[in-house]
Formats: C-alpha cells, sequence, structure tokens
C-alpha cells in the first residue's frame, strides 16, 4: 500500500514538474513574440545607395544651382541670389565637423550648404544655412547650422543631433535673444527637408506633425527656437513634385518644387508669412527660381581663372 501511494505520489509531481516547465516555456514564447512584435519609434536601419546615386553623388563634384530670389524683408521685396551647394563628405560622428580622413567611425552625409544675399535699402544681408544629413536616412540631420550678417550685427545658430536630443547654442548682438544653449525633443527639421528630397523624396514626412522650422526662419522673425504644429503633403504634376509644409501657429506656409525623377532637384521654392512692423505687417511670399546647375570640384577652382564660372551660374 505505502508502495502504491509513493508511487501515486511521484507521478502527481512529475505531472506538476512538467506542467510548470511547459508553463514556463509558454510564457517565454509569448515574452518572445511581444518583443519581436515591438517596433522602434525610428527606423534607424541603413537605407541601400543605388548604383545611380553613388555615381552622381561620388564623383567628385559638388552640384551647385543658382536662383533668382524675390525676398520678402522689412514689408518689401528685395532682389538677391541664392546658391544650393550639394556635395557628399566623410563627417566625424562624436566631433560632428568634416572628417579629414578615413575613421571607422565616419558617417557619409549629404550637405547643403544654402546661401542667400540681398540688399535692404543701403545695407547687405548675407546668409547661410548648413544642413548634414546621413546619405543612409537612418537618423536626423546630425548637425545645422545658420549665420546671418548684415550691417546692425550678426547671428549664429548651431543645433547637434546628440544621444537623446538636439543640443542648440546661439548666439546674436539682440538682447533677448543673446548667447543661449538649451536642449530640444528630437523631432522632423525643416532644414534636413532638403537633403532628405535628393535622397529619398518618396520618404518625406506626410501629414500633422511636429516640424522645426528653419534656423533661418527663426533668427529673422525673432521667433522660439522649438516645434511647431505643421502640416505638410507632396503632390506630382508631370515631371514636378510639390512639398508643402504650413504652420498655422505662426502663419507661414513654404512649398518646394523639385523634378520627380532622380537626381529630383530643388527648382523653385516660395515661403509667405507676415513681413514688415506691427500693424502694417503684411503676409508676402519670397520666390527662388532655378538660373542654372553646374556640377563641378568648386573648392579646387579658386583663382581669378575661375571667376567665368560665376557668369555661368548668372551671378
Amino acid at each position: 500500500m505505502k508502495r502504491q501511494f509513493k508511487l501515486l505520489a511521484l507521478i502527481v509531481f512529475t505531472s506538476l514538474i512538467t506542467s510548470c516547465q511547459e508553463k514556463i516555456k509558454e510564457d517565454k514564447k509569448d515574452l518572445a513574440s511581444n518583443t519581436i512584435e515591438k517596433k522602434p519609434l525610428v527606423n534607424t536601419q541603413k537605407k541601400q545607395l543605388s548604383e545611380q546615386f553613388k555615381s552622381y553623388w561620388y564623383n567628385g563634384t559638388a552640384e551647385i544651382t543658382s536662383y533668382k530670389l524675390e525676398q520678402a524683408r522689412y514689408g518689401e521685396i528685395r532682389n538677391g541670389n541664392a546658391v544650393l551647394i550639394y556635395v557628399t563628405e566623410p563627417f566625424l560622428a562624436k566631433e560632428q565637423v568634416k572628417a579629414d580622413g578615413k575613421n571607422p567611425d565616419n558617417i557619409s552625409v549629404l550637405k547643403l550648404n544654402s546661401t542667400k544675399n540681398y540688399l535692404t535699402g543701403i545695407y547687405p544681408y548675407s546668409i547661410m544655412s548648413s544642413s548634414f544629413y546621413p546619405v543612409h536616412d537612418n537618423k536626423h540631420a546630425v548637425k545645422v547650422s545658420t549665420s546671418v550678417q548684415e550691417w546692425c550685427g550678426h547671428m549664429y545658430t548651431q543645433l547637434n543631433n546628440k544621444d537623446s536630443e538636439f543640443n542648440i547654442t546661439s548666439h546674436s548682438y539682440f538682447e533677448n535673444e543673446a548667447d543661449q544653449q538649451f536642449s530640444l525633443e528630437k523631432t522632423v527639421l525643416e532644414n534636413e527637408i532638403w537633403n532628405k528630397i535628393r535622397i529619398n523624396p518618396t520618404d518625406l514626412p506626410i501629414g500633422n506633425i511636429k516640424m522645426i522650422p528653419s534656423l533661418e526662419y527663426i533668427r529673422l522673425k525673432h521667433k522660439n527656437l522649438k516645434a511647431y504644429n505643421a502640416i505638410t503633403s507632396l503632390s506630382k504634376k508631370e515631371a514636378l513634385s510639390y512639398y508643402n509644409i504650413v504652420y498655422p501657429e505662426i502663419e507661414r506656409n513654404i512649398t518646394i518644387v523639385f523634378s520627380t525623377n532622380f537626381p529630383h532637384t530643388i527648382e523653385s521654392w516660395t515661403e509667405t508669412y507676415k513681413s514688415g512692423f506691427g500693424a502694417n505687417a503684411k503676409s508676402m511670399t519670397s520666390t527662388a527660381t532655378k538660373i542654372k546647375t553646374l556640377k563641378r570640384p568648386y573648392w579646387q577652382e579658386n583663382s581669378n581663372n575661375h571667376l567665368y564660372l560665376r557668369d555661368d551660374l548668372g551671378l
């Protein structure tokens, strides 16, 4: 009898152990399944570069495009010129500057240097913005900076994409802006849109989103540097595509027109917002219309013998 009881107890105990082990296996399976289903908020996987892209952007030249500029400033339209210079280069991930040599930590970026020059009465404006965007389209711009020079003084703002946030350094001759250092939560940058169009326009952000306006606009209009609600859309008409950004809160609208087919060249853009002072401020539209595009190693063409290239660009 005792032997039968022990045998029965052993069977029950073994059954319980087996059941618990199966339950643990099932729990682990469910945990693994749930972990797999969770997707990152940002897709950081590197996108493959096409042979067409490599042939165009890695041939030892930069793309230089000139534009006829009609810029709204102080309630009037000013005539001037704009130039977009796109070029690929290696970028140091930690230091966030151009790499002088090969390094395993280098990031390949498509750099955009955007310049504007125009007169306001007797004195000139000179504006330059730089944005460094990974060619693999797997993260936000690594760095963005803007400088504004005019006879009253100058301003400089720099955004660095760090591990968890955007770090901002800003300097201005205006008392209320002066010297600032602060951080912002990562979100879409208007400055990086111009790079993204050239790399992968089919993946542009569409809909109601948060976007940080261009650093140029923020400085010229003395707005708070932060993310604003934006309504974005992408449309096509024949060979051209139109990317539109509307900021309801600051009453600003910008449309970038680019070629639908590769290499997605920027053909023109318009920017509408209130210009002027106080009650006399009115909604005005700035426009930039393409003059000519050249593919040149411009950094090597710095002698007087190369001045004719500016004539080719209509500058």
